[in-house]
């Protein structure tokens, strides 16, 4: 391994990597501010070679996953437990990371965002209920993001919704289009849960 004088950045990417369940290179050169991308993948290969972050590809005709050691999780106080990618979730969890980006770009801060990783972390093992993918705080009140790609039973997913606007001041839902049988549920539900928001997944997904 290649030694490496990090510097604040590195520490921030390493938080980022952790807060999301898939990074790529794309996110974190927007979550780090690096000016382009070819300056961000030059300083994740010196962060591989000092054997920080590992880029592995999982699943094809999708970009190269990130993800921190064992010695970068020490390095910045981490979880050291050793995460799986769920295949089939990977499209689901780069929307994820698409839609925070949509949101630091209409005025909401990464660092005001609290993840559905984070959020089953604070509730403790033994505790799984349903968690929103990103909360955050907005002018007094609380939001949640729920991004929807594949069709839920229907009793499920009213149950989602009706637990939100108990919980949230709006939910914000993206879905792969407005003609989807999601957005069809969605569109029912809004009459009786008017917090209801719905965004199409073409209005978040960033240029690869």
């Amino acid at each position: 391994m290649s030694e490496i004088r990090l510097v604040e950045r590195d520490y921030h990417i390493f938080r980022e990597i952790d807060k999301w369940r898939v990074s790529l290179g794309r996110h974190i050169r927007i979550f780090a501010g690096f000016a382009g991308q070819r300056a961000c993948d030059r300083r994740l290969r010196k962060l591989i070679d000092a054997g920080f972050i590992t880029r592995k590809k999982i699943l094809y005709g999708v970009p190269s996953i990130y993800a921190n050691t064992h010695k970068a999780k020490a390095l910045v106080q981490l979880p050291l437990r050793t995460e799986k990618i769920r295949i089939e979730q990977i499209g689901h969890d780069i929307a994820v990371a698409d839609m925070a980006i949509y949101l630091d770009k209409t005025g909401i801060p990464f660092e005001t965002m609290t993840t559905e990783k984070q959020l089953h972390i604070s509730d403790g093992f033994g505790v799984r209920r349903h968690r929103p993918d990103i909360i955050f705080p907005y002018k007094g009140y609380k939001l949640c993001v729920e991004v929807e790609l594949s069709l839920k039973a229907k009793d499920r997913m009213e149950k989602i919704i009706k637990e939100n606007f108990r919980e949230y001041d709006r939910q914000i839902w993206v879905v792969p289009d407005l003609k989807s049988k999601i957005a069809d549920v969605l569109v029912q539900n809004q009459t009786a849960y008017p917090n209801i928001k719905i965004v199409e997944l073409k209005e978040v997904k960033i240029n690869e």
